[in-house]
């Protein structure tokens, strides 16, 4: 049962995003598809790191591209500046600190780089490294 239903609905989102895709000639959706319970998932395309100023993806977005970020490097955000969801889409871990030089002794935790959604940080982002796989 569990397998027919989550076919169906599968089958039930692609034939939904098809055509969309078609028409505006896209190889593949930049917005990951929300969770049925959960607030809808922010756009971040292949390649980003997104952090929204405010939880579920709401706020000002900051997008990085990995190819202009130094990796094993702390990135922090500008002055005055936070964040409080994030998508890592860089392919790289991405760890993420409370403090803005990346010290460890402030809260900080470490998203796969696979497609990860968070729409809500434990804590106010304020800097961030890019590690090598």
């Amino acid at each position: 049962m569990r397998t027919t239903v989550l076919a169906a609905a599968a089958l039930a989102l692609t034939a939904v995003l098809t055509p969309a895709m078609a028409d505006a000639g896209a190889a593949a959706p930049a917005t990951a598809p929300a969770a049925a319970s959960g607030p809808r998932l922010g756009p971040c395309g292949p390649g980003e790191l997104c952090l929204w100023a405010k939880s579920d993806f709401k706020g000002a977005r900051s997008t990085y591209e990995l190819a202009r970020l130094d990796v094993d490097s702390c990135v922090p955000l500008p002055a005055g500046a936070s964040a409080e969801a994030l998508a890592n889409r860089t392919g790289r871990p991405v760890t993420t600190y409370q403090s803005e030089e990346c010290d460890e002794t402030g809260e900080f935790e470490t998203y796969p780089g696979s497609g990860t959604w968070a729409p809500r940080s434990p804590y106010r982002i304020r800097a961030f490294k890019v590690w090598e796989n």
